[in-house]
């Protein structure tokens, strides 16, 4: 990818965009992790007068593709009581329940991945082990591995309960039929073979994949390069608590418009519930400035800082950034005991409905 310099030179661009995936809790707060994504995962790409900062950050991303394992964690630096501030504007009946604001304050996810070749030349037969936790401030939520050709998968009862705010279903008074929900809801470690997952995930393309929908996904990538090369303006501002720091800064509304303009086109491949905001979602995103903050150290991209308090219209935040933290990343291992079960039997499950259970 390429993009021209006020003198209309022409100077290269950095591949290899991390990609991240935020789900939309509450809309708002929603588009603004996306953006605030897209911003962070574009950060090799630049525009006028920045071709050293763009270089480094070009370098620090290709070294994390040279590793072999890598670990993420995403979470919003911040506390409830900011959210509540910044949702202080919102229409009677409308705002922000506090055990909304708890969870998004506390919650964090966290992905690891492991493979037999540098990330950068991996495919799907590559990859080792991966391991995904969704935690939040009672503990984790959701848990999954997977280790060679199984897959393992763990809820954690209590603290979705807590979240949610009413009981999830006993497992002794679900119909005898329903044991691999049985299994997940007794908050044990459960596993099914990785590949059938695949098979029994609507939305989801088995083994062979689909090129259509590969071509549909190239054309995407380099549309949100092409944006960013655009609209993201880089800064190095120098060095601080021994680490290199770069600032991208755009529009949130250009970035977060264009964003999903690209990706309209693939709609039809998200996974159910995975929605893109509607034009006139989009038409009350904030036209501010918002900007993110990469640290590079020892050469290797370690953290990006996304500041959203900028977005706030009817009250000051203190502390609101969006944080992903970067490390080298451990081999996952597969749980001491897991119960065997049929992915699809679960899915049939699930989408058969649960009888709603009294608030706690």
């Amino acid at each position: 990818m390429a993009g021209a310099t006020s003198s209309g030179q022409r100077r290269r661009t950095p591949t290899h965009p991390p990609e991240t995936d935020i789900p939309a809790i509450r809309k708002t707060l929603a588009a603004t992790a996306v953006a605030a994504a897209v911003l962070a995962g574009t950060a090799a790409c630049g525009t006028a007068g920045n071709l050293t900062a763009a270089q480094k950050l070009d370098q620090s991303v290709d070294k994390l593709g040279q590793q072999k394992a890598i670990s993420l964690e995403l979470g919003l630096d911040t506390d409830a009581a900011t959210l509540k501030k910044l949702d202080s504007g919102s229409a009677p009946g409308k705002e922000m329940p506090d055990q909304v604001a708890q969870l998004l304050a506390g919650a964090r996810l966290s992905v690891s991945v492991q493979s037999k070749k540098p990330l950068k030349d991996s495919s799907d037969t590559d990859i080792t082990g991966m391991a995904m936790k969704v935690s939040g401030p009672d503990g984790d939520l959701l848990e999954y591995r997977q280790v060679g050709d199984w897959a393992y998968l763990r809820a954690g009862v209590k603290a979705l309960e807590k979240a949610a705010g009413s009981k999830l279903p006993d497992p002794s008074q679900l119909p005898p039929q329903a044991t691999a929900l049985k299994e997940i809801l007794g908050g044990g470690w459960v596993k099914m073979p990785s590949d059938s997952l695949a098979k029994n995930t609507p939305g989801k393309e088995g083994p062979s994949g689909n090129p259509a929908a590969d071509a549909r996904k190239k054309k995407a990538i380099q549309g949100l390069r092409d944006l960013v090369t655009r609209e993201v303006q880089l800064k190095d501002t120098g060095t601080k608590d021994g680490a290199d720091h770069i600032t991208a800064t755009a529009s949130f509304k250009t970035l977060l418009t264009g964003l999903v303009d690209e990706l309209r086109p693939l709609a039809g491949d998200l996974p159910p519930g995975a929605n893109l905001p509607s034009s006139q979602d989009l038409k009350g995103a904030p036209d501010k400035q918002v900007t993110a903050d990469f640290a590079i150290k020892n050469g290797t991209l370690s953290e990006v800082s996304v500041d959203l308090a900028a977005l706030a219209d009817t009250a000051k935040a203190d502390k609101l950034s969006l944080r992903l933290r970067v490390g080298e990343g451990t081999q996952a291992t597969a749980p001491d005991q897991a119960t065997q079960i049929d992915p699809g039997d679960l899915t049939g499950q699930l989408l058969g409905g649960l009888a709603p259970q009294p608030a706690l």
